[in-house]
C-alpha cells in the first residue's frame, strides 16, 4: 500500500517537472509572437490544494512565485516552507482577514474595493510595513467576479495614488480573471481592456505600477500576447486539484 503511494506521488512530481518545461517554452513562444521576451514574464504556480510537497518541487525546478486563494490554507503552507518563493493571494480577501493577510504574502492580487484598500493600508501602518497591492478589474461583467467595474479602476488608481487613507499601500498593476469559457474570442476583449487601463494606470503611478497579471492555465497565451507579465497557472502544472 506504502509502496503504491510512493510511487503514485514520484510519478506526480516527474509530471510537475514535465509540465514546467513545457508551459515555460509555451511562454517564451507566445512572448515572441507578440514581440516580447519571456524573461519579463512571471510564471506563478497556483498551488491551491495541493501540498507543500508539491510546491517544494516545482520550487526545484525553477519556481520562483507561488499563488494561494485561501488564507486558511497559506498560512500553514507558508509557516513550513518559509521564503523558498514569493507568495501571492490570488483569491478574494476579507477585510477581517487583512492582518493575517499582509503577514503572509509579498503581493496580494485582489484589491478589490476602496474599503479594502483603506483596511490594508490601516493594518500595515500598525505594522509599519508597505503592502504591495494589484487592482483587481472585473474586466468580464460577471456577477460571479470580485473586482471594480472597468468603468471606475481610473478614478479608483487615482485615489489610491494620492494616498491620503492608503499611504501603506504600493500600487503596484492590474489583476484580472478572464470570461468563464472556452471561446479565446470571447476572453480576448476582456484582456484588450485590461492593457488599455493598465496603460492608463502606469501614466497616473508612473513606472512603479509595472505588473499586470492575466492568465490561467486556459488561457495564458493568449493573455500574453495582450500584454500580461504575470501568468497564475495550477492545474496546468500540478494536474486536476483534489477535492475539497
Amino acid at each position: 500500500m506504502l509502496d503504491g503511494i510512493k510511487m503514485v506521488l514520484e510519478e506526480i512530481m516527474i509530471n510537475i517537472e514535465a509540465n514546467i518545461k513545457i508551459i515555460k517554452e509555451k511562454i517564451k513562444i507566445a512572448a515572441e509572437k507578440s514581440g516580447r521576451k519571456s524573461e519579463k514574464i512571471t510564471l506563478i504556480a497556483v498551488s491551491k490544494r495541493f501540498p507543500a510537497e508539491f510546491i517544494k518541487t516545482a520550487v526545484r525546478h525553477g519556481i520562483t512565485d507561488v499563488g494561494e486563494s485561501r488564507l486558511q490554507e497559506a498560512g500553514p503552507k507558508i509557516e513550513k516552507l518559509g521564503n523558498i518563493a514569493r507568495w501571492h493571494l490570488i483569491g478574494h480577501l476579507q477585510t477581517n482577514k487583512v492582518k493575517k493577510a499582509i503577514s503572509l504574502f509579498d503581493l496580494i492580487h485582489s484589491l478589490d474595493s476602496l474599503k479594502l484598500a483603506s483596511e490594508i493600508s490601516r493594518r500595515a501602518e500598525s505594522l509599519d510595513k508597505k503592502v504591495n497591492c494589484l487592482l483587481e478589474v472585473n474586466s468580464s461583467g460577471e456577477d460571479t467576479k470580485h473586482g471594480f467595474n472597468p468603468d471606475k479602476v481610473l478614478e479608483s488608481i487615482k485615489k489610491i495614488n494620492e494616498k491620503n487613507n492608503f499611504k501603506f499601500i504600493n500600487l503596484c498593476g492590474l489583476m484580472t480573471i478572464g470570461p468563464n469559457t472556452n471561446d479565446f474570442n470571447s476572453i480576448r476583449p476582456a484582456f484588450v481592456l485590461t492593457r488599455k487601463l493598465f496603460d492608463e494606470g502606469q501614466k497616473i503611478v508612473g513606472d512603479s505600477f509595472s505588473i499586470l497579471s492575466m492568465g490561467m492555465s486556459t488561457d495564458y497565451e493568449l493573455a500574453i500576447e495582450e500584454g500580461s507579465t504575470m501568468v497564475r497557472v495550477g492545474t496546468a502544472i500540478f494536474g486536476s486539484r483534489p477535492p475539497l
